[in-house]
């Protein structure tokens, strides 16, 4: 799959064909006429030979650039066959819009480019610039076979490994088997840290997360761990108490709770960021990264523990 690290120049070199495809597909009638003032409606059409997670990626990376789009996604995964594709071209034909494909197989490919061209519809395939750019660099020609980036290789295996460790490790259980973790996330309640452990363990490093709680301090091994990388997860007060809230009225529950109070929160955040200080520990602001944001500075942190020698590196990351 591709890393997190290559996402942004995946994204900024697809975004110029994504552009201009948008602009052609207007031009072009491809957009849905809506009321005067409004945003015309657009149909993307996403094609893929494998699970077409790559692709969606993409295409919703690239659709954050554009403010209140009204797009209509239509996903097609797993198009092996030009008895499957022209299935989909019916529905495409019904919904003229955008498409957007991955498809390794040439006579496929052409299929979908010449039928588009004959509903006067834009075409793009996403990969090909960067294939291109790495077949230049590499000095060589891609290998086209669908789905390769999923197969079940080690590194797959490895990913499945960190993915069950991370489960069997959120909330601060298993806290005797930690010294086998390659990162611990600490921090109070509600501070993303079991979704940024899951999307780490989905790159593949093993994570285990604790709550830090005055009434309930965490266990004594925390401070003695020699391999795994502490990291705390901090936030504002404020915003904490608004997840918060958000969270009771989620389940139902009277917002009006020591769980928001002010004070409290106040003093759990202090409380944390002392104990974060006092270990040493790296810490990350929260208040406004996305999961993705938050995984991605860990990954960075990590990977300068390991370059200075300060982190020994367990599982291979993916």
């Amino acid at each position: 799959m591709v890393g997190m690290e290559s996402w942004a120049e995946l994204v900024d070199g697809f975004l110029p064909w994504f552009i201009l495809a948008l602009s052609t597909a207007s031009s072009r009638g491809a957009l849905e006429p809506v009321k005067r003032g409004a945003m015309p409606r657009l149909h993307l059409h996403l094609l893929s030979d494998s699970t077409g997670e790559t692709l969606e990626m993409i295409a919703k990376a690239a659709l954050a650039q554009f403010e209140d789009a009204d797009v209509v996604r239509h996903f097609w995964p797993m198009v092996r066959s030009q008895q499957h594709l022209d299935r989909i071209m019916g529905e495409i034909a019904a919904n003229p819009g955008l498409v957007l494909y991955t498809l390794v197989n040439v006579e496929t490919r052409e299929r979908l480019e010449k039928r588009c061209a004959g509903l006067g519809l834009p075409s793009v395939a996403a990969l090909d610039a960067v294939t291109f750019a790495l077949e230049a660099q590499l000095g060589q020609e891609a290998r086209g076979r669908p789905g390769k980036q999923h197969v079940m290789d080690e590194a797959y295996f490895r990913r499945v490994d960190a993915i069950q460790f991370t489960i069997a490790h959120d909330d601060g259980v298993g806290w005797e088997n930690w010294e086998e973790a390659d990162i611990v996330l600490a921090g109070v309640s509600r501070c993303s840290k079991t979704p940024t452990a899951i999307y780490l363990a989905n790159r593949g490093y093993k994570v285990a997360n604790i709550p830090i709680v005055i009434e309930s301090p965490p266990p004594s091994n925390l401070f003695a761990l020699r391999r795994p990388m502490v990291v705390g997860l901090t936030t504002s007060p404020e915003r904490l108490i608004q997840v918060r809230r958000n969270r009771l009225l989620s389940l139902n529950q009277s917002p009006e709770t020591a769980y928001v109070d002010s004070d409290r929160v106040g003093r759990e955040v202090q409380y944390a960021r002392r104990m974060f200080a006092d270990n040493g520990w790296p810490v990350i602001d929260v208040s406004r990264r996305s999961i993705e944001e938050t995984a991605a500075a860990v990954i960075n942190l990590y990977n300068e523990r390991v370059a200075s020698g300060e982190t020994t590196p367990g599982t291979k990351p993916i």
